[in-house]
């Protein structure tokens, strides 16, 4: 007999993508599928469109909240599903058509099926009226469990390679999910928390090698407001280094590059938010200066506070500001005040 797979929308204000989304859904190979919809408070359509698409096809349910963020509705989901399989999937991107049957279809050699199946993807990005513009494909490969932890505490803009777990591409045990829930704390990266959650619960991640989600880009994205995604980054680099001191240490190099943006933007509630969690030494000022201490921090923070961004980095100086400055240098250097660095 062949597993039901509960597929989970959360929607908010995505009435204009969800169709889409859903008839890939209906569209399987494999059939056996619920399609779970929540919305969670939308001010558009969402309902309407859900009444539509639950009127051609039974399998499509629909259940309302109010607003309380994408984790909130995931778990809303969760609760309400009945397959023996979970897959989470945005109501603005799509699924192939084979990923359902293909997923399964690798569990077939494994004896303990309590796992994480996860595939590849291709990125693809959108205009304002959804037409794609471009496409990117994102090959994950087979990751082991360290190399897993380490990219899903780096930010996306400082690897080399994709995100290697999101939520589209995963299937889900959901005897695995009743392990674990997504953190309602996070709107914004969640798919890291829950993903290093489970790996801390000894749960396996393992590799399907088909492009099964296609997962978009358009101007309507979160992830594109700097602002938002700063704040929840921090937050997520105080949760996880509040679990254990190994998370704590994959998350430096992210830890030490929003410090240092923190710094730059006098963002002074999550400047000291972030020094709370860093591990010593740290460079500063583009490595200009060394901090050992969180005396040493706080000197970095007054000297920031007291001269202007263009003394302390260079790459943002304008020509101006270079310009007065090497005048300046000049002038000393002249008055023999400073001598050259002559091993440079």
């Amino acid at each position: 007999m062949t597993p039901l797979v509960s597929i989970i929308l959360p929607c908010y204000n995505r009435a204009s993508y969800l169709e889409k989304c859903v008839k890939s859904v209906l569209a399987q190979t494999y059939t056996n599928i619920e399609c779970i919809l929540v919305d969670d408070g939308s001010t558009d359509n969402t309902r309407e469109v859900a009444e539509r698409l639950m009127a051609t096809d039974e399998r499509v349910q629909y259940f309302y909240k109010e607003n309380g963020g994408v984790s909130t509705a995931r778990n809303l989901g969760i609760e309400k599903a009945l397959g023996e399989w979970i897959q989470c999937l945005d109501p603005d991107d799509w699924i192939h058509e084979d990923k359902t049957r293909f997923q399964l279809s690798c569990l077939e050699k494994l004896e303990n099926q309590n796992v994480v199946l996860y595939c590849d993807y291709e990125r693809v990005f959108l205009d304002s009226n959804q037409n794609i513009i471009s496409r990117e494909q994102n090959i994950i490969g087979s990751l082991n469990r360290e190399e897993l932890k380490q990219r899903l505490l780096l930010p996306d803009f400082l690897a080399k390679s994709p995100f290697p777990v999101l939520q589209q591409c995963m299937l889900i045990k959901k005897e695995v999910l009743q392990a674990a829930s997504f953190d309602s704390r996070l709107k914004a990266l969640q798919d890291r928390d829950f993903a290093l959650s489970l790996l801390a619960l000894g749960i396996d991640y393992i590799y399907t090698p088909i492009v099964g989600t296609f997962y978009t880009k358009h101007e309507t994205n979160r992830t594109n407001n700097w602002e938002y995604m700063k704040n929840y980054y921090v937050l997520l680099y105080e949760i996880e280094a509040g679990k254990s001191d190994e998370l704590r240490h994959y998350s430096q190099p992210g830890i030490k590059y929003f410090l240092e943006q923190t710094l730059i933007e006098k963002d002074t509630n999550n400047f000291f938010k972030l020094g709370k969690i860093v591990n010593y030494p740290v460079q500063l000022f583009n490595g200009k200066f060394k901090v050992n201490s969180r005396f040493s921090l706080f000197i970095a923070y007054l000297l920031r506070m007291v001269l202007p961004q263009s003394l302390l980095y260079e790459n943002l100086r304008g020509s101006r500001s270079q310009k007065i400055i090497n005048f300046i240098s000049t002038k000393i250097l002249r008055l023999g005040k400073l001598s050259p660095d002559k091993s440079q």
